[in-house]
């Protein structure tokens, strides 16, 4: 029997050897950039341009990125011992772990039926008409939102999935015209709402603890879990009130009124059965770490009585063990949740001592002299800085991606031209889940949604630039005003 290898893509590995190797040995290392920043640089380059042409599983890639780290020793070169506790520092990260055990318990939502009941109960309460059916599966993406860091599960997994029955119960299929008659709104409106329900909370989606990390690294001011969902709160809710109407006057669905609908959710209810102990026992552990999250028991009783995040979601998990919901098997076959953990850990590290061995300083205050010789006023320089961030996400197939390589440059560049610095980290952190609405594969939800045939690819781009320059309209002004009131800036 031959054995069978498993395949690299040769054209994107040829392209991230070659940017590694002519970032190494051929570009000059820049005056005032440490070399063994600039060799990481090369390795860094290296590996995003890997994940984005796909040349292995981003969690291969990471592996072989951690292995070259610790092989080259560019965080330390007197100490190969020192190299190789640097490129494993990643995994002592708790944001990590945060993210790896949210997505560990996120798997109780599908497990249970749990995320499918939600769902179904709205659409049975506000379906009668295709906007209110719209507005239910967009209540429902909010609600599990603080619980689903992978927001792929989320919008594609679990919404999806009920928009589509809803859809295929009126006769609304993706193989003709009948898609005009629901379908095609419905999944307008179901994707360009996940990029919402994203930025809301720190645990909405996977890179936005990375956006915490890097925002604490370069300026030591630290985003809780309570602090990020309130700053989101305000110009979400405009976010979320306005998208389905935009999509409505873009693509006016031809049935716009639907009173079978709650039946055919109540019937899909029944179908459920009723609610079972797993699911009580599920959604009592969401209380509690939403409890814990939000830092209830330290506004009440004190600091003292603070549990970190990380300890909540450890705890949450606990839960779901103890009693049965989920079983070790469950955990140990989530894939996504252990390949998160890995990648998460050596993208992190990566970006991590990239900032400690100031190569993202120098590339900050070059691009923030660049736009400061322009001589505009800070609030036009720091426009123009976000617009460069959020549509460069027509370049990379990852929003992890993009953020690693970019977020931590340009938040520094936009404190270099004297942005109010919290301004700015919301403004850019936020907008960094905003731009997922782009493109049709700019985030994990966006190909499942996009690849059900609902969409023609012009739809589908019209839609979201014309949701993205709303939404960042919206996060800008109404946001910042509010960020404003709540004395952030």
């Amino acid at each position: 029997m031959v054995n069978q290898l498993t395949p690299i893509k040769p054209i994107p590995t040829v392209i991230a050897i070659a940017l590694t190797l002519i970032i190494w040995f051929v570009i000059p290392v820049p005056k005032g950039v440490d070399p063994n920043a600039w060799h990481l640089l090369a390795l860094f380059v290296g590996t995003i341009a890997s994940i984005i042409g796909k040349a292995l599983p981003i969690g291969a890639i990471s592996i072989v990125a951690i292995a070259l780290v610790a092989l080259t020793g560019v965080t330390n070169p007197e100490s190969a011992k020192d190299a190789l506790q640097d490129s494993l520092s990643g995994f002592s990260n708790d944001l990590i772990w945060l993210i790896g055990v949210s997505v560990m318990i996120s798997i109780s939502l599908i497990k249970t039926g749990l995320g499918l009941r939600i769902g179904y109960f709205l659409v049975s309460i506000f379906g009668k008409k295709t906007l209110g059916i719209a507005y239910a599966l967009g209540f429902s993406e909010t609600i599990l939102a603080p619980v689903t860091p992978s927001n792929t599960a989320r919008g594609g997994g679990i919404i999806h999935p009920i928009m589509r029955s809803i859809a295929t119960s009126f006769n609304s299929n993706p193989e003709d015209d009948s898609r005009n008659k629901i379908g095609k709104y419905l999944s307008l409106v179901t994707y360009n709402i996940n990029p919402v329900t994203s930025a809301m909370f720190i645990t909405a989606t996977a890179p936005n603890p990375l956006i915490v990390n890097l925002i604490f690294e370069d300026s030591g001011f630290k985003l809780t879990w309570g602090m990020w969902a309130i700053a989101a709160l305000v110009p979400a809710l405009f976010s979320l009130i306005i998208v389905p109407l935009v999509v409505y006057y873009l693509y006016p669905p031809e049935i716009k009124k639907t009173p079978d609908a709650p039946k055919f959710a109540k019937e899909k209810l029944k179908e459920l059965g009723k609610i079972s102990l797993s699911e009580l026992i599920t959604m009592a552990t969401f209380v509690i770490l939403l409890f814990l999250w939000a830092g209830v028991p330290a506004m009440i009783f004190g600091e003292q009585f603070a549990v970190l995040p990380t300890t909540a979601a450890f705890i949450g998990l606990a839960i779901l063990l103890l009693t049965g919901v989920l079983s070790w098997d469950d955990i140990l076959k989530n894939k996504g949740a252990w390949d998160t953990i890995v990648w998460f850990a050596a993208l992190v590290m990566m970006a991590s001592f990239l900032g400690k061995l100031g190569l993202v300083k120098w590339l900050s205050v070059t691009v923030g002299t660049g736009i400061s010789n322009l001589g505009l006023n800070w609030i036009v320089s720091i426009i123009i800085l976000l617009l460069i961030y959020v549509y460069s996400h027509y370049f990379f197939a990852s929003t992890t991606a993009h953020i690693t390589a970019m977020y931590g440059a340009f938040f520094l560049a936009g404190i270099s031209l004297s942005s109010p610095p919290m301004l700015w980290a919301l403004i850019l952190g936020f907008s960094s889940s905003l731009m997922m609405s782009i493109t049709h594969y700019g985030t994990g939800t966006a190909p499942i949604i996009f690849g059900s045939g609902y969409t023609t690819l012009g739809e589908w781009w019209k839609t979201g630039f014309i949701i993205s320059i709303i939404n960042l309209i919206i996060w800008i002004v109404i946001g910042g005003l509010w960020w404003k009131v709540l004395g952030y800036w």
